[in-house]
Parts: structure tokens; C-alpha cells; sequence
């Protein structure tokens, strides 16, 4: 299910632009406006931002997620400062040491059991004052909203970690690469699994939910996004033609068709786990909470799957005599192509 023209399920940013993504650039494509966002699209965005988040959120849509997360960070701590993370963490895998290299911020991880963090688990890394300024004196909390492992938390867990955060001299960053994802299967807006619920700043993703570039910086309060503006410039997150990043942002903040298209993809997920519960010889790695599905299985079955997907396959991570694999749903999955990988996963085992 890969190649020309067809689908898989490597990961949501494989798929293509949701159609309404490509009519809101085509309607933004009209004439000359001013640029670095000085226009209207942009203005409607920080207007969106504070209807959904609340009227002390400021926004600034950026280019990528890994930019996003870094210079969200860098308005969040100093060089010489730390970030507590989960070892799972896309800013500790899946960015280069970009928080470290770019934002001279030092990630301390912790393990956990199912990719959350929890204020006891973040205790472990707290530093003892008589340590400073030896140690890197940990400034911000992140997590991922929804986790890398496809779990999400609750307003109550956002809640306590915001609190642990405060207590503690910190403050709480999301990365919200899935925040849609999240927010659709509790039923919940946005704003109650981040910032209403005490986050401090989000990262808003928009590709992983069908945009064709373009993720947002959302703040709490005013007061957090000081110099952002420079910031961001000097994160190289400025677009000229910014224009075209709000437009997507707008499309899908507007009408909430970013539920719309994350109960979509979610639906999918839970369609393809009932499968794989009622496969023989196929496991769930982790409970299916968003468009994330962690297959388990032997491992020689793993392989054969894996291969049977063609140049574009999904991640195979080898534990011994098990392989896990990750299977992620998009805005453009169907219940055929869910049918259809059902049906490879049992030829894989058989």
C-alpha cells in the first residue's frame, strides 16, 4: 500500500494535503499583500488563536515542528538551563540535539511506562540547589500532546503537571504535534488539554493533520512572548510569505474542521486496533488513544510485514523475539486500506 497514488501507514506526514489545506492557499493567492505577517490572514489567525485559547493567547504561526519546539524553548529558558522530557520525547530522538545545539538547553529524560510524564516522575530530575551552578537548573517541563507512543493526557494530568511546574520555578511547554489527535478523542477543545488546563506555551501542529506546511507557536500570556517576534526571526521560523502558513492555520481552526479531520484519522486507528485484537498471534503495544497503533509480533512475522509494505514502510523496532510496529492513520486513511493491512498482518503471522 505504498507508491504512486496509493497509501500506507509509515506516518501521517506521508499522507497528502487535506483538499481544504490546498483551497485556502489557492484562496490566499490573490494579489500582493504585505509580508513577514503583515497581512490579513495572518491577523485572522491571532484572532482565531485567542477565541480557541482564550483573549491573553498570542500566536505566531512558524514553518516546522522542530523549529517551533526550539524557539519555543529558547522563550521559555536560558542557555545555561535544562528541560525535563520524556526519554521518548521528539525533541530528544527526533530533532538532531536541535534544543541542545541551537537553544543551548541541556534534556534531561526520564523513562516512563507509556511515553507521560507525571510530577513524581519529573521530581526525579529536579536538582539540588547546593548543585548550582554545577548543574543545569531545569527551567521547563514538555510533553507531548498526544505522546510518541500515541497515549494522551487529560486535562487533570496537564493540570497537575502545570501546577508541579509552577511549584518548582518552571514553566510547561507542549508539544502539540498531535494536539488534534488528543483533543478529538476525549471530546475536549484544544485549549482544555493545553493552555486552559495550565500550560504555559503549545506548539500547534498542523501538518500531521493534513496541512502542507506550517505549524504555530501559541502562548498563555502576553508576557511569555517578549521578543518572540526577534526570536522567531532569529530561529529562521519567519516566513515572508507568511500569508500561506495562516491560511492553513485559519482553515483549520475555523468550524473546527481540525476535529473533523483528527476524529477521521483516530476512528481509523481504533478501526485498525479492533483488528488486530481479534488477529491471532497480533498484540497491541499500547492502547490506541489517538491515529497511533503499536503492533506487536513475532519478530520474523514482523519483518515479512514490514518488507510486504513496499519503500515507504513503517517503523520496525526489534525487542528480542518481538517486533513492534508503528502504524500511524491520516486524514486520507479508509476502512478499505485498514481492511487491506489487516489482511497483510495475517498473511505476515501465517
Amino acid at each position: 500500500m505504498t507508491g504512486s497514488g496509493t497509501r500506507g501507514f509509515a506516518s501521517d506526514n506521508c499522507s497528502g494535503a487535506h483538499p481544504a489545506m490546498l483551497e485556502a492557499i489557492a484562496r490566499a493567492n490573490q494579489g500582493h499583500v504585505s509580508s513577514y505577517g503583515a497581512d490579513p490572514e495572518t491577523a485572522r489567525f491571532g484572532d482565531l488563536v485567542r477565541e480557541e485559547f482564550g483573549d491573553l493567547a498570542t500566536g505566531f504561526p512558524m514553518l516546522n515542528g522542530t523549529g517551533a519546539n526550539v524557539a519555543a524553548l529558547r522563550a521559555m529558558a536560558r542557555p545555561h538551563q535544562a528541560v525535563i522530557c520524556a526519554s521518548t520525547a521528539h525533541i530528544h530522538i527526533d530533532e538532531t540535539a536541535a534544543p541542545e545545539v541551537i537553544a543551548g538547553l541541556k534534556l534531561l529524560t526520564v523513562d516512563t511506562p507509556d511515553g507521560k510524564l507525571t510530577p513524581d516522575l519529573a521530581a526525579t530530575r529536579l536538582v539540588d540547589p547546593a548543585d548550582v551552578p554545577h548543574a543545569a537548573w531545569p527551567a521547563v517541563i514538555s510533553v507531548a500532546q498526544a505522546t510518541e507512543v500515541g497515549t494522551v493526557y487529560t486535562p487533570e494530568e496537564i493540570a497537575g503537571l502545570a501546577k508541579f511546574a509552577h511549584e518548582n520555578g518552571m514553566l510547561l511547554h507542549l508539544d502539540g504535534a498531535r494536539i488534534a489527535n488528543a483533543a478529538a478523542s476525549q471530546g475536549l477543545s484544544l485549549s482544555e488539554i493545553s493552555l486552559g488546563a495550565g500550560a504555559d506555551v503549545l506548539t500547534l501542529g498542523a501538518n500531521k493533520n493534513g496541512a502542507v506546511f506550517g505549524e504555530a507557536v501559541v502562548f498563555a500570556k502576553p508576557e511569555l512572548a517578549n521578543g518572540f517576534e526577534v526570536l522567531r526571526k532569529g530561529s529562521l521560523q519567519l516566513a515572508s510569505k507568511m500569508r500561506f502558513v495562516s491560511a492553513q492555520l485559519n482553515a483549520q481552526l475555523e468550524n473546527g474542521l481540525w476535529r473533523e479531520i483528527a476524529d477521521h484519522s483516530n476512528s481509523m486507528a481504533r478501526l485498525l486496533g479492533d483488528g488486530i485484537g481479534w488477529t491471532e498471534g497480533a498484540d497491541l503495544g499500547q492502547p490506541v488513544e489517538a491515529n497511533i497503533v503499536f503492533l506487536s509480533m513475532p519478530i520474523e512475522a514482523a519483518r515479512k510485514l514490514v518488507e510486504a509494505c513496499g519503500p515507504h514502510p513503517p517503523l520496525l523496532f526489534e525487542a528480542g523475539e518481538a517486533g513492534v510496529i508503528r502504524l500511524v492513520c491520516s486524514w486520507d486513511t479508509t476502512p478499505e486500506d485498514v481492511d487491506g493491512l489487516l489482511g497483510q498482518i495475517r498473511h505476515a503471522l501465517h
